[in-house]
């Protein structure tokens, strides 16, 4: 069980992550992109900036939680990867579309493919050997 919860956890810092860079770099892209200053000048912006230095932090997070998930000896990459990958794309375009930052439109058919997405999450992680030890 602590496996799992390490994969759920994982999961929810991956589309953390992402949500969080998507905000930071709006206010960046304003004044003329990440690499406007260089590789140096691009470090120096992603250290100065709350979204995008939390943003790099929750990835950390994410691969070491997902790297514990995976010593699971019953937890196979076959089924973590896509509960981690997909569940997060559910997580990020639900958020994308209802956070005021980003206020992303998704049409019906978009959101039929997440609902699409997460039937078959629960399929590749139900129609297989029990997930964690």
């Amino acid at each position: 069980m602590k496996y799992i919860v390490a994969l759920l956890m994982a999961m929810v810092l991956n589309a953390g992550a992402n949500l969080l860079m998507k905000v930071g770099i709006k206010t960046v892209e304003t004044s003329g992109g990440l690499m406007k200053d260089g590789a140096v000048g691009a470090v120096k912006t992603i250290l100065t900036s709350v979204p995008l230095f939390v943003g790099l932090t929750c990835f950390a997070l994410n691969a070491g939680l997902y790297m514990y998930a995976l010593q699971s000896k019953t937890l196979k990459i076959s089924i973590a990867y896509p509960i981690m990958v997909g569940g997060g794309f559910a997580m990020i375009a639900t958020v994308a579309r209802l956070h005021p930052a980003l206020a992303e439109r998704m049409s019906w058919g978009q959101w039929v493919g997440v609902g699409f997405i997460l039937v078959g999450i629960v399929l590749v992680a139900t129609q297989t050997e029990p997930l964690g030890a």
